[in-house]
């Protein structure tokens, strides 16, 4: 598909029908509500349909722009990347699915560790690229998690992870699912160390990322409608032969029944995060 890909037919001032080019992603519509917007308007007001308060998906660039003070972040193990222990193949060969993830993304895992500042608050930031394969979860990413931790305790820092993703990595079987649980570890001496953890959950974040470090937070935030959950509400639904209630799995459903602390529309989330920061932490 071109760049002047669409075309429409309009009627001129002498009444003749005429095709003029629309440039392609000049406009978005919105999968709430269904308004058309002007990519523009919808790039300035961060991704977020004006009209319904819908929060698209966004790339790890912006979301780094969205959280961080400008020019005040260093990202680290950057090295780290995939393999594929089991030589594992279903419509294709698992390595060529990692080949084709990074030289998609242009990134060598699926997630991504920064040491940065809020407000000039230095921190410990993680974010799951959904980009990179559904950003699910594999040995290199709960190896970058636990050494971000790690490096957290070290330098006395807090750790905001940003979750968006499909959950374990199924072509690397129970060496993914073990991730869960080392995971769940770091964060677990982090606690001990007395530095806080703060969980980010988009959407979606779903299955075995919910299930271990994702809802681990000493406070859990989420944006707006995010699906969050450990199952689809299909796969429930035809489990259990029953109708799900409405809004189930959304942000705004597990807020009410306690499961997370609080929903923060993207604009507010720096502002919310630099005030916790102040109560959770002390900087000198």
């Amino acid at each position: 598909m071109g760049l002047f890909s669409r075309k429409k037919n309009i009627e001129t001032p002498n009444g003749e029908s005429k095709k003029v080019e629309i440039p392609d992603g000049m406009w978005e519509k919105c999968p709430n509500c269904l308004e058309i917007i002007y990519s523009k308007t919808l790039q300035k007001n961060q991704m977020v349909c004006p009209k319904c308060d819908y929060h698209f998906r966004i790339g790890v660039e912006e979301r780094i722009r969205l959280m961080l003070d400008e020019g005040s972040f260093k990202e680290f193990n950057t090295e780290i990347t995939s393999i594929d222990p089991l030589n594992f193949k279903d419509t294709k060969k698992y390595i060529d699915r990692i080949s084709g993830a990074v030289k998609k993304t242009n990134r060598k895992s699926a997630f991504i560790t920064l040491e940065g500042k809020i407000d000039g608050k230095s921190i410990a930031l993680g974010i799951l690229d959904f980009a990179f394969l559904g950003g699910s979860m594999g040995s290199v990413v709960g190896e970058k998690i636990t050494r971000m931790v790690e490096y957290a305790i070290e330098k006395r820092l807090p750790v905001i992870i940003v979750s968006g993703s499909g959950g374990a990595r199924m072509q690397e079987s129970i060496l993914s699912l073990m991730q869960m649980a080392k995971t769940s570890a770091a964060l677990g001496r982090l606690s001990k160390e007395k530095l806080p953890f703060i969980s980010i959950l988009t959407d979606p974040t779903t299955g075995g990322v919910t299930a271990s470090f994702a809802m681990l937070g000493d406070i859990n935030i989420a944006e707006p409608r995010a699906l969050i959950g450990f199952a689809g509400p299909r796969v429930i639904q035809q489990t259990i032969k029953q109708d799900l209630p409405e809004g189930f799995q959304r942000s705004e459903f597990l807020q009410e029944h306690g499961m997370i602390d609080m929903i923060v529309p993207r604009a507010k989330i720096k502002e919310t995060l630099s005030k916790l920061l102040e109560y959770l932490m002390v900087y000198e």
